[in-house]
């Protein structure tokens, strides 16, 4: 069936397949084994790749109506949100025909195995080594901050293949098999009291020769790739429609459950802007016209990178490949984090390193101050939004290497 180039179009063919084809009582597998066959689990992917050709913007139209309906969609994590869209970008015939799918579905769940312990925010100055040997690459190194590694099936990884040339030039992107012997997963313990992240050891771990995204020696440009999406804005996890009830639903409200707990410190790092007006009000401060106008500031700031999200979404749904939008959006989340958490210490005074149910905000303002300094390290940290900013927007001359 042809699909016109038209959201309201888009919207009610969806629908009409929707309600056709929607079971709740199907398992979440076979629900999105279903979805992926019609093509409007990815309408925005290749024909050929199991989606519609549409343009972006059908991801937004076919996700309103799934929500409409009370149908799950797609898996959330790095398998969706980074993984796919690279192997789709970048990978061979055989890659996309291996991984695309299974990742989909749900069958497979992915990790990045990106920063190392040595490299910092330098992530070309990478030190894991990759060999190969015969059919296969055999892999030593450390990465860390891996979040969901101590599930994972496959973990996207760099690693270097050539000492010999520049550093960016001698990196390759490999699949990780991550249930192996050679590879150990240990949790880390933050500071905030919370454990979301991991780092990886691999001791002669081993991998197929061809599962290498791009080509060998050239992962670098497949990275950038990666992290493009990675910075990009609009990744919001839905949480499932309780009420439609069924198996499908239920299985998803499993899944959604084990996802965000593994997010569920983010808002504190994020600075929780939404607390500092109720915490004016509860300490009798909402008078003081410093505080006022430190709260009114952040506030604005707040308004105005969702209004530079809106614009990287709709720059998205209208095909144009991610730009600085990202950059621009994480250095106002992070600006916007520390000022919050600055504001919440001003509000709190002494009080705010409490915890506990008589502490602010039930401890919410202690864990943001712990938590705060991590918003402008994740994802790439400010210095490099600046230079990217600097060298690709504003034309300014290269950092040294």
């Amino acid at each position: 069936m042809s699909v016109d180039l038209n959201p309201d179009s888009v919207h009610e063919q969806c629908t009409e397949w929707l309600h056709k084809n929607w079971n709740p009582e199907l398992s979440l597998r076979e629900w999105r084994e279903r979805l992926v066959d019609s093509g409007w689990a990815v309408p925005h992917w290749p024909t050929q790749w199991m989606g519609k050709g549409l343009p972006a913007w059908s991801e937004r139209t076919v996700s309103l109506a799934l929500n409409a309906i009370g149908a799950p969609g797609l898996p959330t994590g790095v398998g969706m949100s980074l993984a796919a869209p690279t192997i789709l970008e970048n990978g061979s015939v055989d890659m996309k025909s291996r991984f695309l799918r299974p990742t989909l579905t749900g069958e497979y769940s992915w990790c990045q195995l990106f920063s190392e312990p040595g490299a910092g925010s330098d992530l070309a100055g990478l030190s894991a080594k990759a060999t190969l040997d015969g059919d296969e690459w055999i892999i030593n190194g450390q990465k860390v901050w891996n979040t969901s590694a101590h599930h994972a099936d496959y973990g996207i990884l760099l690693a270097r293949t050539d000492s010999s040339v520049s550093k960016h030039h001698g990196i390759t992107y490999f699949v990780l098999p991550m249930k192996q012997e050679g590879v150990m997963v240990r949790p880390l313990a933050q500071m905030n009291y919370h454990s979301s992240f991991n780092e990886v050891f691999m001791t002669d771990a081993r991998l197929p020769k061809d599962f290498v995204v791009g080509d060998v020696n050239a992962g670098w440009t497949v990275a950038l790739a990666t992290l493009a999406h990675e910075r990009r804005f609009g990744n919001i996890v839905s949480r499932p429609k309780v009420d439609t009830g069924g198996r499908v639903v239920q299985e998803a409200l499993i899944e959604y459950t084990e996802y965000m707990e593994t997010y569920k410190w983010y808002p504190q790092r994020a600075g929780r802007v939404d607390l500092l007006v109720p915490q004016l009000t509860e300490r009798s401060l909402n008078t003081d016209p410093m505080l006022r106008q430190d709260v009114a500031r952040i506030l604005a700031m707040q308004k105005v990178s969702g209004w530079t999200a809106d614009r990287a979404r709709a720059a998205r749904e209208l095909g144009k490949p991610p730009g600085a939008e990202g950059s621009v959006g994480k250095l106002a989340m992070s600006t916007i984090a520390r000022l919050a958490s600055l504001a919440h210490g001003h509000i709190a005074g002494a009080d705010g390193m409490l915890m506990g149910p008589a502490s602010p905000a039930d401890g919410m303002v202690a864990e943001v101050l712990v938590s705060v300094p991590g918003q402008s390290i994740a994802g790439g940290t400010d210095e490099i939004q600046h230079n990217i900013l600097g060298e690709r927007v504003l034309g300014l001359p290269r950092e040294p290497q």
